[in-house]
């Protein structure tokens, strides 16, 4: 058996994670990841997003399963073989995964990565000069829709244009698109691929569409919806042979998502570019700062291979 660890428990992640990595009885055997990794310890932590009663029905729920906890997050350093950062804000995970890179230890980031570039650049940094693999994804980019419609080369072909959607709850420490807005602009993502180069936001209080142009000429648009508006997960892809509308059913996103988190873990490859990583960070504060600007076009700080 491989071991894994979770740091800071203040979200449900913590639970759907372990219940399908772990291949517990609490979850339908279908949703099972089937490898050697097992999720055996974790800290805590604190939150200011998740109450303080959530907090802890997590950690009982987990603990009942065998998971051990630590006092420090670095009491997992020689003790696992892997750790996945479940903090709910972007903020924290530089210095969240930092003693782990540091280590020579592959990390899984929950979202958001970071909620600025240069913390996305210092990562990376640390990265490359450590020899370890980052990931860090929303689970809607590989939701078995977005799968199938670019794995559709005679209905769809290459995609040439996307609009994405998705809930864009908002929360002080996570601004923006950085909180749920995540989603949208990991399915857009996942449809376009990297290359944005500039964007326009219009911002309200029940939501939010950034338009993005990509460096090749093509457009993509994410819908970031809020209450008092009925909320799904979706997406219109135009390709050079068709255009398919799709919602999309979760019930198997973490399943998906999972199979590439373990995936690094075993092969010590991400399953995806770190540099697309940061761009989708630069995506989410370019569309906050023209959100700020009335609108205003903004190119992004980073753009992957730009």
């Amino acid at each position: 058996m491989k071991r894994l660890a979770i740091v800071d428990f203040d979200t449900s992640h913590v639970i759907q994670f372990t219940m399908r990595i772990n291949n517990l009885e609490d979850i339908a055997e279908d949703q099972w990841i089937d490898s050697d990794f097992r999720i055996v310890a974790g800290h805590k932590g604190n939150s200011e997003i998740t109450t303080p009663e959530l907090l802890q029905e997590y950690t009982d729920k987990l603990v009942g399963w065998g998971v051990e906890l630590v006092d420090k997050p670095e009491d997992l350093i020689g003790m696992v073989d892997g750790v996945m950062i479940e903090s709910q804000g972007g903020k924290e995970h530089l210095e969240k995964a930092k003693p782990f890179i540091e280590a020579g230890m592959p990390v899984y980031i929950d979202k958001p990565f970071a909620c600025d570039v240069a913390d996305g650049l210092e990562i990376k940094r640390l990265a490359e000069a450590n020899g370890v693999p980052i990931f860090s994804s929303s689970s809607l980019r590989y939701a078995l829709e977005v799968q199938d419609v670019l794995a559709d080369e005679e209905g769809v072909g290459d995609v040439i244009g996307a609009h994405a959607f998705s809930p864009a709850g908002l929360h002080e420490a996570n601004p923006g698109l950085f909180h749920y807005g995540i989603h949208g602009v990991e399915t857009l993502y996942g449809l376009m691929g990297p290359g944005c180069v500039e964007l326009s936001t219009i911002f309200e209080d029940g939501g939010e569409v950034s338009v993005g142009r990509w460096a090749d000429g093509r457009v993509g648009t994410v819908r970031g919806t809020r209450p008092p508006g009925a909320h799904a997960y979706g997406f219109t892809v135009w390709g050079e042979k068709g255009v398919r509308l799709e919602r999309i059913d979760a019930s198997y996103i973490y399943r998906e998502l999972l199979k590439r988190v373990i995936q690094m873990f075993e092969t010590g490859e991400a399953a995806l570019d770190l540099d697309e990583t940061i761009e989708i960070v630069a995506f989410q504060a370019a569309a906050l700062k023209s959100a700020h600007n009335g609108g205003a076009v903004t190119k992004l700080e980073f753009t992957a291979g730009g």
